[in-house]
């Protein structure tokens, strides 16, 4: 009972579509292998936490299921054309959406069909045009861990580069060293 304990935010649940069974990292932290069983317990889950007042947190947006690398040590790419993230990566993301997620998090992945060459977090074709504008999310959209393996860049500039993008909140885990830094990076 997470309330009971006073927190009130959940980095839940996981809305990738496990689509790929090499992959390392996503295994059973998804809810399946298509995007309406992911919905269907996805959407449940956030209305569950948030009924309870926990604020639900959808991740790795725009979908981390069809990768082949685990962002916490490398930079995973997802190949696909547009039209089948719209078709299989994005729609529990939607349907997070629509249910009112309080906040989503970002992927450490790079789409080459919305930005060649950019993870997803410092992305502002992913993060504001197509999460803000195109899908309407008005939420708190968190960075995975700036930390990971997959982020490639000193802790300054990924801070930098993730709230240019449009992150609200950045994640990092770790090292309170990094987090004086990249606040002091912020702040410059």
């Amino acid at each position: 009972d997470l309330p009971a304990v006073t927190f009130n935010l959940d980095l839940a649940p996981v809305m990738d579509v496990y689509s790929n069974p090499e992959n390392p990292v996503i295994g059973d932290r998804s809810f399946g292998r298509d995007p309406r069983t992911v919905m269907r317990h996805g959407v449940s889950l956030i209305r569950g936490l948030q009924g309870a007042n926990v604020l639900a947190c959808a991740k790795h947006f725009p979908g981390h299921g069809d990768t082949s690398l685990d962002s916490h040590l490398a930079l995973p790419v997802v190949e696909h054309a547009r039209e089948r993230l719209i078709a299989i990566e994005l729609p529990p993301f939607r349907a997070a959406i629509g249910a009112g997620v309080a906040s989503l998090m970002s992927a450490h992945v790079v789409y080459p069909a919305l930005e060649p060459d950019v993870p997803a977090t410092f992305s502002r074709a992913v993060c504001a045009s197509l999460l803000r504008a195109e899908m309407g999310f008005e939420g708190v959209l968190f960075s995975d861990d700036l930390e990971m393996g997959a982020v490639g860049l000193e802790i300054e500039e990924a801070a930098v580069e993730a709230i240019w993008a449009g992150c609200d909140a950045l994640l990092i885990c770790k090292s309170e060293d990094k987090q004086d830094r990249a606040l002091a990076a912020l702040v410059a």
